[in-house]
């Protein structure tokens, strides 16, 4: 249980989140519970225990945070340094925030296969006439 009195993932949220992301790997996805700490006010320095559901698949890790009641956060990430969010901060909807998690991440990685490829596909400079 959290700092501040947040309760775990009921039943139904694991759920949700289960059918969603097996849906989307047509796969057993196995998620892990955890408890994190977050900064809940970007502007206030305390950080606040939450619990949290993480998974990894193709290479890519995915965390959604419960930060109160109907209230959730969501990244993923490929090191730690490699973050990215969603674009909003907070989701009362739970299977909204997954759906536009893997909807973000399914983008950012054909992006960078499609950079990944051109780069293979460019000639090197030496090769080229001016």
């Amino acid at each position: 249980m959290a700092d501040k009195g947040i309760p775990d993932f009921t039943d139904t949220e694991l759920w949700v989140i289960r059918n969603t992301v097996n849906e989307r790997y047509h796969n057993e996805i196995g998620l892990e519970l955890a408890d994190t700490e977050v900064r809940l006010d970007p502007e206030a320095p305390d950080l606040t225990s939450c619990p949290a559901v993480f998974w990894s698949e193709r290479d890519a890790n995915f965390v959604v945070f419960k930060q109160g009641e109907k209230a959730y956060r969501c990244l993923f990430y490929y090191r730690g340094y490699e973050q990215y969010g969603t674009g909003r901060d907070v989701y009362d909807d739970l299977g909204e925030c997954v759906v536009t998690l893997l909807q973000v991440q399914a983008d950012h990685e054909r992006a960078k296969d499609r950079a990944t490829g051109a780069e293979r596909n460019a000639k090197p400079d030496e090769d080229r006439f001016d």
